[in-house]
């Protein structure tokens, strides 16, 4: 159940609710606001707040469409990560956060930065996990995202075509660290929960998406994660990311794959209280 420590509006309740908004720790303590990753929900930060040793008051929930969210998911405002960003800012509102640290993994990396470029006054920090601006490579400025039209125009026709086994074969690879075969198992499970639907659409949003114009612009502290054969955000485009953001800093984890809060938890933790003290 989700654990709300201040009275809230019937306007509140509801956005935490659709987002089935958990949160734990005392006001008194740094706010952590968690976002997973495309086909996972908030579950996947679990392995993370155990090491955290209750430093943080932690918000976590679930994206439109995904997880326990409410299933009305809405096409026109999520047809961008704005759509996402917007409900990260309701989300906030709905708690009274300001001044509060946007942790984003993967996907959501660029949902946290839309958010603090719109209001920088919610966002003390932001912590981007295995990010990517742009997964599509563009020849025109020389850009390298690791995915081509024609990469991502078969992954997404694999994907309506049979979600399931579409599900069964990425997320090993998403999640990497083959030699542990019950994390991408885990992840696989994730991601047959979605509705397909909704996967498929969420899908040409994350793949398609551009938003290296947000960078420059992020005007907060920003800590940038990137993994080691990592196969959605391959080093070129976390460096991007790093580089494009005035002031970030650049940590090269030992962690293997795209989750590192799943594969490497307690690595991903002390990424967090390093930056966050």
């Amino acid at each position: 159940m989700p654990v709300h420590s201040t009275p809230v509006t019937s306007t509140a309740a509801a956005v935490l609710a659709r987002h089935h908004v958990t949160v734990t720790g005392s006001q008194t303590l740094p706010t952590l606001v968690l976002l997973h990753g495309y086909g996972s929900d908030q579950e996947m930060w679990g392995p993370v707040l155990h090491h955290l040793g209750g430093r943080y008051r932690v918000v976590r929930y679930d994206l439109a469409g995904c997880g326990r969210a409410d299933a009305a998911y809405d096409r026109s405002r999520h047809g961008t990560l704005d759509g996402h960003a917007r409900d990260l800012l309701d989300v906030c509102d709905a708690l009274g956060l300001e001044g509060v640290t946007l942790v984003g993994h993967s996907v959501s990396a660029m949902v946290v930065a839309l958010a603090a470029a719109a209001r920088p006054s919610v966002a003390s920090g932001v912590v981007l996990v295995a990010p990517s601006a742009r997964y599509l490579d563009d020849e025109a400025t020389g850009y390298t995202g690791g995915f081509s039209v024609e990469d991502v125009d078969e992954l997404l026709a694999s994907l309506r075509h049979n979600y399931l086994a579409w599900s069964a074969s990425m997320a090993p690879m998403v999640m990497g660290n083959p030699e542990r075969p019950e994390l991408g198992e885990k992840l696989t499970a994730s991601f047959s929960r979605s509705d397909p639907g909704v996967a498929a659409h969420f899908a040409r949003v994350l793949f398609t998406c551009d938003h290296r114009d947000v960078l420059p612009v992020l005007g907060v502290p920003a800590l940038t994660l990137q993994c080691r054969h990592d196969a959605l955000a391959p080093p070129s485009a976390v460096r991007y990311v790093h580089d494009a953001i005035p002031g970030s800093t650049l940590l090269r984890m030992q962690a293997s794959g795209h989750c590192p809060h799943v594969s490497a938890p307690e690595e991903t933790a002390r990424a967090l209280v390093d930056f966050v003290g």
